[in-house]
């Protein structure tokens, strides 16, 4: 055998004697682990049911908890529940002087359980909480890591549908305020303390996606409540969500000013077309009712007047408005008709009359002398007056001679001037009042 084979040979028991060790060394240190364990956690040794002391062991002080969250999506905002929904990693961390345990010179740097039970926990809860459970695929999500210097950090992935009182007067230009509220259910103040990490407690997924909403900021506080039984820590988190418009200025606002402008085109139809102008009339009225009902089913039934409900009131009117000018345009005709015949009438007589007068005056002139037609003609100048300087506008109507005639020109320009002032004032209203009544 050679020098060379015999070189190989050697190296190969060699790498399987280190790798043994390394094993063994692998083992025992596992074996450390759980005799860490069962020395801070074995029975008898540590009762998860007292709390930890205060800061330096100090009996008196509360025990301080440091929450952090991280917000991993808001799948929905409901306005008709007025509710939304949130899945978040929740983390509190707090030290407890009963575990500390030696690292084994920097090698042990934290243990991890999977039973929160093992251990004292706080008892947080969320106290706008409608609706919550645990992930438990594939194996539950929560761990627990206890640090060298007895520090516990708690960890859990939870999805939470939340209350979110809403103001709805500014609806669909609204901003909302959609708070989640932690707090202690049973330690008091005395014993139990929750406080914000220092430094970013609270974390947003990049690329947050919301369907009609726009979360603009948030904002870490606390809201301490206090009752007969004492006072409790809450620590509280305000999102704040903008409404995204361009889905409600398709869906609503330019249906509803095409609907309006379609029931102006009864006005440029004859008014003897009366089977047209009644079923336009009649159509835009009763799609817009239904435009008005829909927005309405997917809203809450408040007690005050929503920016929506401004709008489409208003629409409604202006439809029904031009139904009611056609009845208004039909009266003015079927009068105008019968008044036209008795004119004519009233004509023909005069006409007689006329002529029979002129008759008279005739023979008349030819019996009085010169004197007393002399007299008459200067009492006729004398009556005679000035011509009055003509009305433009009475010009211009005097080209339509009928008055129906007269009622659709002039609703022609008067409502879409009206409607315009309307979309004038509204706009103006509501958009400086969403900058005026923000407050955060």
């Amino acid at each position: 055998m050679g020098t060379g084979h015999f070189f190989w040979v050697i190296f190969y028991f060699a790498s399987l004697c280190s790798a043994s060790l390394a094993n063994n060394a692998k083992i025992n240190f596992r074996e450390k682990e759980k005799k860490v364990l069962d020395q801070i956690l074995g029975a008898g040794k540590y009762d998860a049911r007292i709390r930890p002391s205060g800061i330096n062991g100090t009996e008196n002080l509360p025990t301080y908890v440091y929450v952090n969250m991280f917000l991993r999506s808001i799948s929905k905002i409901d306005d008709y529940k007025m509710e939304y929904s949130v899945q978040l990693t929740f983390r509190e961390q707090w030290t407890d002087e009963r575990l500390k345990f030696d690292d084994i010179q920097g090698r042990l740097k934290y243990l991890t359980l999977t039973e929160a039970n093992r251990v004292w926990m706080p008892d947080l809860f969320f106290s706008n909480e409608k609706e919550g459970h645990f992930h438990n695929i594939i194996m539950p999500n929560v761990y627990i890591r206890i640090f060298p210097n007895g520090s516990v950090l708690y960890s859990i992935r939870i999805s939470l549908t939340l209350a979110c009182p809403m103001n709805l007067k500014l609806y669909p230009l609204d901003r909302q305020i959609c708070s989640l509220r932690m707090a202690s259910y049973g330690w008091t103040t005395n014993d139990l303390v929750f406080l914000w990490k220092e430094g970013d407690p609270v974390q947003v997924v990049k690329n947050l996606h919301l369907p009609r909403f726009t979360l603009e900021k948030f904002l870490t506080d606390y809201c301490n409540s206090k009752t007969n039984t004492g006072e409790y820590s809450c620590l509280k988190v305000d999102l704040l969500f903008k409404r995204e418009f361009s889905y409600y200025l398709i869906q609503i606002y330019i249906p509803c000013c095409m609907l309006v402008i379609v029931s102006w085109v009864s006005f440029w139809l004859d008014q003897g077309a009366v089977p047209a102008r009644v079923s336009l009339g009649v159509t835009t009225l009763l799609t817009m009712a239904t435009q008005t009902s829909g927005i309405n089913a997917s809203l809450p039934p408040v007690s005050y007047t929503k920016a929506i409900d401004v709008w489409t009131g208003v629409c409604l009117t202006f439809v029904f408005g031009a139904l009611l000018e056609f009845a208004l345009v039909n009266y003015a005709s079927r009068s105008g008709s019968n008044k036209a015949n008795m004119h004519k009438e009233n004509m023909k007589k005069k006409r007689r009359d006329l002529e029979q007068a002129s008759i008279d005056a005739a023979s008349d002139l030819l019996d009085t002398d010169s004197n007393a037609t002399f007299a008459m003609l200067r009492q006729c100048e004398v009556h005679m007056q000035a011509p009055k300087r003509p009305n433009c506008c009475k010009t211009w109507l005097s080209k339509f001679p009928t008055r129906s005639k007269r009622i659709d020109v002039i609703s022609r320009i008067t409502f879409p001037l009206v409607f315009a002032l309307f979309n004038l004032v509204y706009w103006s209203t509501y958009l400086f009042r969403e900058e005026e009544d923000e407050t955060f």
